[in-house]
């Protein structure tokens, strides 16, 4: 381990400063990582501190540089940077790490710390959401940017990655891609200190990186002494200027530097203790009190805000200089960046028409609505895993005048697939979209589970979603994915019956501000007269039966909703009074009022039977002890989709047969 001290003696102090607090607050805690803050430090600093355009003052500059931590159990080093640059962030908050209530979580959570431009914890999924920050900032340039005028989008994509990030396989996706669409704003610094949590790298990890990344068109360069600041300056302005490729900088670090656990696993994921941090402190000549901070460095670091507020207002001269020229252009970018969702959006959505006499799949009607939107919506756009023309994804006639082409081509590649799109929607100014079959979805759930945490708007359409896929069997026929996707917090799970449906699921998931998953058939379903579309955005409604007192109560989603009211009718004919409820969404419904979910399912009402082609988790909530499902809790078989739905009982006969045994246990 080298210990070489940088040559500015100020710098040295500053990176001094945030390793310290960044060991102070993982003991203060006694819970936390102190190995990678004391590593990488220095190639956090020079970032932070000689290259990047920020603005402390306001984290929300739309022109800011972005940085990711995408190994974010060293979110303490990420703190103590915010604080030593002028963030919204006091030495309190830094002694309150990882306690409740704490503007200083365990990993970086975005909207709880000023400064945190995205929640990062599972590895990968940092360093992939940067490559969809890298591709919104090209797009929102190639839209406003003009020749004759400075760029009004011009900034840069950072991040410290990890051995873990680089180890995990959506790290290879994202990476790929990046390469291939040329992102060349993107510049990852690799904090190479070859540890993890097991021991060395070499017990899992023996790749050669550099060739690796070569492979996949990236720009690398090697450093060998990650305490050397300029020398990490210096690549940094290397790789700014490769235009054409994303960088990749592998840093030779060492974790737990200064400290008697240098080099070693037991650096990496528990406090030093009051023996080792008594090593780092006299390795680095620093007193013993616990969240020391020299005014000097202190007052250095702070140098952040006057360069943030002088960049940000050298931006808004850019702006005023164009607004002559393109006034109407910069008025709708600003806007855009402010809200992806322009008025009147839902204009030509909401005069959609579906022929009754043609039964339409809800994937080709998501088509047709995903369209609707995009003629008046062009901050829309988003793609598939290689599955546009089955999951019907692709926006016609995307690309007009000077605007970029809206239709994005993600390949195979699921995982990297839906973390990009949490990256556009982190960066602003587009509504992303993305698209696979459900039962790949299990492929996204990281990244999906990331969007609900973070509150992004990203819409997630998710077709073939029963067994009815048929022929290819069992690993292409969802059971359990559906529930899977209920049981994650704040995400909106839609999954609509028709045509009509369908739109008005779209119009939900245009119009909410968080992450919606549209659950859409393969087969044709018939044009149901009774779907009520603003039903949709209630989560549940009564789609027949709402006026004689009922016997019976059907709930049904997707494609058995019909299914049900076909049953309704041969109910009737024995004197079974039934109430038929579509409920395409249960998180919209269950945030209804009381008095309205007890209008739709009384709470002293007659039995209910829930029907759905997939797993019964989680149904018994809404049909109580007395009510009963038709479900699959089983996986399927090869066999054409007609055929295995009347084999698994979804017929209306089946549904009328279990509904009059279960009014006969009843009485």
């Amino acid at each position: 381990m080298s210990n070489r001290q940088p040559d500015n003696l100020l710098d040295n102090l500053c990176v001094t400063a945030a390793r310290m607090l960044a060991v102070d607050m993982v003991e203060q805690a006694n819970s936390g990582h102190p190995g990678m803050p004391l590593g990488a430090a220095p190639m956090a600093y020079v970032l932070w501190h000689r290259i990047m355009r920020h603005n402390p003052a306001n984290p929300s500059w739309i022109d800011r540089d972005r940085f990711i931590l995408s190994p974010g159990h060293g979110s303490a080093l990420l703190y103590a940077l915010l604080y030593l640059t002028g963030y919204d962030l006091s030495l309190d908050d830094l002694k309150q790490f990882r306690q409740l209530g704490s503007r200083t979580p365990g990993h970086p959570e975005r909207l709880v710390t000023p400064g945190v431009e995205c929640t990062t914890g599972p590895l990968g999924q940092g360093l992939a959401m940067g490559v969809g920050m890298a591709l919104a900032e090209r797009r929102l340039a190639e839209s406003i940017n003009r020749e004759e005028f400075l760029p009004v989008v011009d900034h840069f994509i950072y991040a410290i990655v990890s051995d873990g990030d680089l180890m995990e396989g959506i790290a290879s996706e994202a990476a790929s891609l990046a390469g291939h669409l040329c992102l060349g704003k993107l510049i990852y610094l690799y904090d190479d200190n070859r540890i993890t949590i097991e021991g060395g790298t070499p017990l899992s990890f023996s790749e050669d990186t550099a060739k690796r990344f070569e492979a996949c068109e990236w720009h690398v360069q090697r450093l060998e002494d990650g305490e050397d600041l300029d020398a990490i300056e210096q690549a940094i302005h290397r790789a700014q200027e490769e235009t054409e490729r994303p960088s990749l900088i592998l840093v030779r670090t060492h974790i737990g530097h200064g400290c008697s656990r240098a080099d070693s696993p037991e650096a990496h994921g528990s406090p030093l203790g009051k023996a080792v941090m008594a090593t780092a402190r006299q390795f680095y000549r620093w007193p013993d009190t616990p969240f020391h901070v020299p005014e000097e460095a202190l007052l250095h670091g702070r140098q952040a805000v006057e360069r943030g507020r002088h960049d940000e207002a050298e931006w808004w001269a850019r702006i005023e200089a164009m607004r002559s020229s393109f006034p109407v252009e910069l008025s709708r970018f600003l806007s855009q960046v402010a809200d992806s969702r322009l008025p009147q959006w839902y204009e030509d959505l909401d005069q959609l028409r579906f022929n009754p006499d043609r039964p339409v799949a809800t994937r080709n009607a998501s088509g047709v609505a995903l369209n609707a939107i995009a003629k008046r919506l062009p901050t829309l756009v988003g793609g598939s895993a290689d599955l546009s023309p089955s999951t019907k994804t692709e926006i016609y006639h995307s690309k007009s005048g000077d605007a970029p082409e809206r239709n994005l081509h993600f390949g195979v590649r699921e995982h990297a697939m839906a973390a990009m799109a949490n990256g556009m929607a982190l960066h602003g100014g587009f509504l992303p979209y993305c698209g696979t079959f459900l039962v790949f979805s299990d492929y996204m759930r990281g990244a999906i589970r990331l969007s609900a945490l973070m509150g992004l708007h990203v819409i997630y359409i998710l077709t073939h979603d029963s067994v009815a896929v048929g022929e290819d069997g069992p690993t292409h026929q969802p059971i359990e994915q559906i529930a899977s996707l209920r049981a994650i917090p704040d995400l909106l799970v839609i999954r609509p019956a028709d045509g009509y449906e369908t739109a008005a699921a779209w119009r939900v998931a245009v119009a909410e501000h968080r992450p919606v998953a549209l659950i859409l058939s393969r087969q044709d379903l018939p044009l149901l007269s009774a779907s009520q579309p603003a039903g949709v955005a209630r989560g549940a409604y009564i789609v027949a039966g709402e006026a004689e007192p009922a016997d019976l109560i059907l709930i049904a989603t997707g494609s058995e909703l019909h299914l049900a009211l076909e049953a309704r009718q041969q109910l009737i004919q024995q004197q079974i009074q039934t109430r038929v409820v579509s409920m395409p969404c249960w998180e919209l419904f269950q945030e209804q009022p009381e008095s309205y979910r007890h209008q739709i399912l009384p709470p002293d009402g007659p039995p209910r039977m829930a029907i759905e082609a997939a797993s019964s988790f989680g149904w018994h909530r809404w049909v109580g002890d007395r009510g009963i499902i038709l479900s699959i809790d089983h996986f399927g078989t090869s066999a054409p989709g007609d055929q295995l739905l009347r084999e698994y009982g979804f017929t209306a006969a089946n549904i009328v047969a279990k509904a009059t045994e279960l009014l006969a246990r009843q009485r």
